[in-house]
């Protein structure tokens, strides 16, 4: 329990970016997917990112490119974290 209340005081202090597959790209601007989601996202400060690759998105910003393991394992954990609300 104590771990739980700890993380939420840790969040409050940090961002969250979340990994996203980039389907296509125009210009400055992607699709981006996770879990069935897609959302048109800025790459302007990841000119580097290619349709196919993983991002970390903040705000509707692609603020970084991932390998697809580290994307996975971030993704995981998400989920796991997720899961810790559904418990009663």
């Amino acid at each position: 329990m104590y771990y739980l209340i700890s993380l939420a005081k840790i969040a409050k202090l940090m961002c969250l970016a979340i990994p996203m597959r980039i389907a296509s790209i125009e210009g400055d601007e992607a699709e981006a997917e996770v879990g069935g989601v897609v959302r048109r996202v800025s790459i302007a400060l990841t000119p580097e990112a290619k349709v196919g690759d993983y991002v970390l998105l903040h705000t509707g910003y692609a603020i970084g490119v991932i390998d697809e393991a580290e994307a996975k394992e971030t993704l995981n954990l998400l989920e796991e974290i997720a899961s810790f609300s559904e418990v009663s």
